[in-house]
């Protein structure tokens, strides 16, 4: 009997299908398991006066229940300690960092109808791609207030932003110098949240009265990274 002059063809793609399977499906199913990010809005900020943000500034211990805008957080975040440029010869970050070893990363803690656009959780702030990554699939306000020795305003502001910090990073250059390093750049972080937070209408306060191992706790904080600023954002 004479077989059909497409058959092997057919057998042919056949076996280019199966090989092309094989090779890249496990590639797929790989990136289907990787954690889905939160791809953020570039920061546009309101106030242009710097004076007037300074006159602004003051710490804040109540706060409205009234849900936040994912894209003035955006702003907040990139403020504390976002990236600026790629160029080597340039700043990288919007905060100075002793020998560009940048030692802080920033997590958000949502409540429940806290932001739009976010569901309540424990978010890592990835600084390189200016993208969310939820850490923790839960409204943990409640735990970090009890870990910030029961300040009830942290649990009824809609949001808090932790600054964290992985001080070998540092040190690894600088020995013991460069604990007091990591700590100024803290120090950074936490005035650009300050004046970005006002910018945007809202108000917070730095929180250091917490249990160092309670937030990381709360937080999910692994590796050296160690808690060293718990800044509550809301409206006033």
């Amino acid at each position: 009997m004479i077989q059909p002059a497409y058959s092997g063809r057919s057998s042919l793609w056949k076996v280019f299908f199966y090989v092309f399977v094989l090779t890249f499906y496990p590639a797929v199913s790989m990136a289907n398991t990787q954690p889905q990010l939160i791809q953020l809005s570039p920061p546009v900020f309101k106030e242009k006066d710097f004076q007037a943000l300074l006159k602004k500034r003051y710490s804040c211990r109540q706060f409205k229940n009234q849900s936040l805008k994912l894209d003035d957080l955006a702003g907040i975040l990139w403020a504390a300690c976002g990236k600026k440029h790629d160029a080597v010869t340039q700043a990288t970050r919007t905060i100075p960092s002793a020998g560009a070893t940048n030692p802080l990363e920033l997590y958000l803690v949502v409540g429940k109808n806290s932001v739009d656009k976010l569901t309540p959780g424990v978010y890592h702030y990835l600084i390189d791609r200016h993208a969310l990554e939820l850490v923790k699939n839960k409204d943990v306000r409640a735990e970090l207030a009890l870990a910030c020795l029961g300040q009830d305003f942290i649990r009824q502001a809609p949001v808090s932003l932790v600054i964290a910090a992985d001080f070998m990073r540092t040190c690894a250059r600088y020995a013991g110098r460069g604990e007091r390093y990591v700590h100024m750049e803290a120090g950074h972080a936490s005035q650009n949240i300050y004046l970005a937070v006002y910018s945007f209408g809202l108000a917070t306060v730095e929180v250091g009265a917490f249990v160092d191992t309670q937030v990381s706790q709360t937080l999910g904080l692994e590796g050296d990274l160690a808690p060293l600023i718990v800044m509550p954002v809301g409206y006033p």
